[in-house]
């Protein structure tokens, strides 16, 4: 992954309608600003678990790839930072600040970091606090949130977005689809009507029914979080 190389792209590109219309003009990746901040978001999710080990540092390099004239200003930044996590959150919504318009970009950051929490195979509780708090601090979406920690940690067997086999943050309409094209495939009327035995019918049933629970679920849910949202 070329973190800096790709942000910088896509700073750059010719923008959809409403992407990134508003983004600094200066790439990310040439921002001190942008750098420090994410160097110390780095440094200080290290630190999240209790264990900053020096090799962690590598893990932030391997994704944020700083340029060979800057690496050692940054690695004293990162050995800086990683003392303590106190203070994350000023640099979180500094970037959340700066780039409000641009939440690709924040997102693409909020990916690098799972990737690093990730790095020795293990993510810890408190690191997901963290990361969590990071994404809410950049006003992401709870849905995306959910997606990146189902790409790098794997989809839970009861998560409902798992069993519709769509993303977390999929629009209401797919996760519809999903759900009645699911249920069209596995209604029992299908076994029935094939004249397979009861044992494969009560299946049928079985997986229709955590078909439901799982689109009820998920509706539920997004209710839940635009009237949380509209508070």
């Amino acid at each position: 992954m070329s973190f800096w190389r790709n942000i910088a792209g896509l700073a750059v590109r010719k923008p959809d309608a409403g992407d990134c219309a508003d983004c600094p003009a200066t790439r990310p990746g040439e921002d001190p600003a942008f750098s420090t901040a994410v160097t110390a978001l780095g440094a200080k999710l290290a630190k999240a678990d209790g264990r900053a080990s020096v090799g962690e540092f590598d893990a932030f390099a391997q994704v944020f790839q700083p340029d060979a004239a800057s690496e050692r200003n940054v690695h004293r930044l990162y050995e800086l930072a990683r003392q303590t996590t106190r203070g994350f959150e000023s640099y979180a919504r500094r970037l959340a600040k700066r780039y409000a318009r641009c939440p690709t970009l924040l997102e693409d950051v909020l990916d690098g970091l799972f990737h690093i929490a990730a790095a020795d195979g293990v993510v810890s509780a408190d690191e997901l606090d963290y990361l969590e708090q990071v994404s809410d601090l950049f006003g992401l979406s709870p849905l995306v949130f959910r997606r990146l920690k189902a790409v790098h940690l794997g989809i839970g067997a009861d998560d409902p977005y798992g069993i519709l086999a769509v993303p977390h943050d999929a629009p209401d309409d797919t996760v519809r689809a999903a759900w009645k094209s699911m249920l069209s495939e596995a209604h029992p009327d299908r076994a029935r009507a094939r004249g397979l035995p009861t044992e494969f019918i009560d299946i049928a049933e079985a997986k229709s029914a955590a078909i439901n629970a799982a689109f009820n679920d998920i509706m539920r849910e997004r209710k839940a979080m635009a009237l949380a949202g509209a508070a």
